[in-house]
C-alpha cells in the first residue's frame, strides 16, 4: 500500500495545478519562445558554473529541460559554446512582484541583458491593465517555492516508484494521462534530481516553481481580463516565468478556448 507520508493522486484533469499546466503548456507551445528560454538558462548556467555538464548541476538541469522541449543537440552544443566565450553577452536574473486587478498576485521572473528595458516594460504592462508593482518580497506570503518534476510513468509500478522517491523528498505524486508529477520542498530539489538520474528516469521538465498557497476565484469575465495581462507579460522576450494565484476553473479554461 502507498505510504501515508505522501499523497498519490490519480488525476483526470482536476489536479491542483493541472489547469495552470494546461494554460502554461498552451503558451509554451510557441517553440521559438521555449528555445529562447532554455538558451538563456544554459547561458546563465555556463557563466555561473562553467561548461562542464558533470560538475555544473545547473547546466545539467538546463540541458535536461532542453531535451524536454525537443531542442536539437546541435542547438544545445552551440548555446554552451557561445556562453563559454568570455566576450558573449551576459544575462541578469531579476524578479518583479505586484498585484493586478481583483487582488490577484503576480510574480514575474526575468532574465535580461538590459535591466532598464525590462523594468520599463514590466511596469508598463502592470500600469496599462490597472495593476501595480510592489517591493521585492511583497508576495512572499502568497507563493512557496517547490521542486516540480514531470516524467512519463512508462513501465513503473506507481507504488514501487513511491518507495524509490519518498526518502528523497517527494511530498506529492500525481499521475495523469501516463505522466507523473512529483513535488518536493525547495531544499530537496537536488536530492530528487540525483535520485531520478540514478533510476534512469529522464524528466521532461524539472524546475523550481512558485506555487500559490491560496488562490483567488473570479467570475469568468474578470478572470479573462487578468489572463490577458498574464499573456502580455509572458510574451515579453525577457520574461522566463510568470506565476499567479488566480484559480483557473474549468469554466474559465473552457471560455478561454472559445
Amino acid at each position: 500500500m502507498p505510504s501515508e507520508k505522501i499523497k498519490i493522486l490519480y488525476m483526470s484533469g482536476h489536479s491542483k495545478w493541472s489547469t495552470i499546466k494546461r494554460k502554461k503548456g498552451a503558451i509554451d507551445a510557441k517553440r521559438s519562445k521555449m528555445f529562447s528560454k532554455v538558451i538563456k538558462e544554459i547561458t546563465v548556467a555556463v557563466k555561473e558554473g562553467g561548461s562542464d555538464i558533470d560538475s555544473n548541476p545547473r547546466l545539467r538541469l538546463a540541458v535536461s529541460n532542453a531535451k524536454g522541449v525537443n531542442m536539437p543537440k546541435d542547438n544545445v552544443a552551440r548555446a554552451i559554446n557561445k556562453a563559454s566565450d568570455k566576450n558573449s553577452a551576459s544575462f541578469i536574473e531579476v524578479n518583479y512582484e505586484g498585484y493586478v486587478p481583483f487582488g490577484v498576485g503576480v510574480f514575474v521572473e526575468c532574465t535580461t541583458d538590459n535591466l532598464q528595458r525590462t523594468v520599463s516594460n514590466v511596469r508598463s504592462y502592470f500600469n496599462k491593465y490597472g495593476g501595480s508593482l510592489g517591493k521585492n518580497g511583497s508576495l512572499s506570503f502568497i507563493f512557496e517555492r517547490k521542486g516540480i518534476f514531470n516524467f512519463p510513468l512508462n513501465n513503473w509500478d506507481i507504488e514501487e516508484l513511491e518507495l524509490e522517491l519518498i526518502d528523497f523528498g517527494a511530498e506529492d505524486i500525481e499521475v495523469e494521462d501516463g505522466m507523473v508529477q512529483v513535488t518536493t520542498a525547495l531544499e530537496d530539489f537536488g536530492a530528487m534530481m540525483k535520485q531520478l538520474e540514478s533510476l534512469n528516469i529522464e524528466a521532461e521538465s524539472a524546475n523550481l516553481e512558485r506555487i500559490p498557497l491560496s488562490t483567488e476565484t473570479l467570475d469568468v469575465e474578470s478572470a479573462k481580463k487578468v489572463m490577458r495581462l498574464i499573456d502580455v507579460i509572458e510574451d515579453d522576450d525577457d520574461v522566463q516565468n510568470v506565476y499567479y494565484n488566480l484559480e483557473l476553473t474549468d469554466e474559465l479554461m473552457e471560455a478561454m478556448e472559445e
